[in-house]
């Protein structure tokens, strides 16, 4: 009964493999928002300003770190919870592929989410004038509450593996 059970538990793991398929579609519908906005802005990219432009960038950065993300959180999180991938001998795979564990994917995960919403508080501000200065201070704070997360996970880690000796 043990053994059956263990192996029960231990084949449960891929009970996760659908969330990892609908995060890659949720990569494909970023795509697809990311041309969308490629396609309806670039014929007005003549009669934008600088700033405009610089916000339309923003944009496309934005979503690009976010796409960053989701693809860390598939391969991390399917390699580390479900199975390892095989890529065979292929020459494109990411070298940190197969090398980030849940604690490397939680300090990535915090590093891209203060990323973009530095991203996002860079585009507050540059139209300051047009921000309610209300919400403008609360995306400040959240983004600090962000950051200071990220320096106490990256703390917490480094405090759990102990010195490391540098021979």
């Amino acid at each position: 009964m043990e053994h059956f059970l263990e192996k029960l538990i231990f084949r449960s793991r891929w009970v996760m493999a659908p969330f990892y398929l609908g995060l890659v579609l949720s990569l494909v519908m970023l795509l697809v928002k990311f041309c969308q906005e490629l396609i309806h802005m670039a014929p007005l990219v003549l009669d934008m300003n600088e700033n405009q432009m610089i916000l339309l960038v923003l944009s496309l950065i934005d979503m690009s770190l976010a796409g960053n993300l989701l693809l860390m959180v598939i391969f991390a999180g399917y390699e580390n919870f479900v199975s390892k991938i095989d890529t065979g001998d292929s020459e494109d795979r990411p070298d940190w592929m197969g090398k980030v564990d849940f604690s490397g994917l939680k300090l990535k995960l915090i590093a891209s989410i203060v990323a973009i919403s530095g991203i996002h508080l860079l585009k507050a501000f540059m139209n300051v004038e047009g921000q309610n200065k209300e919400n403008l201070a609360w995306m400040v704070g959240i983004h600090m509450v962000f950051v200071v997360s990220g320096v106490l996970l990256a703390l917490m880690d480094r405090i759990v593996e102990g010195p490391k000796s540098h021979h």
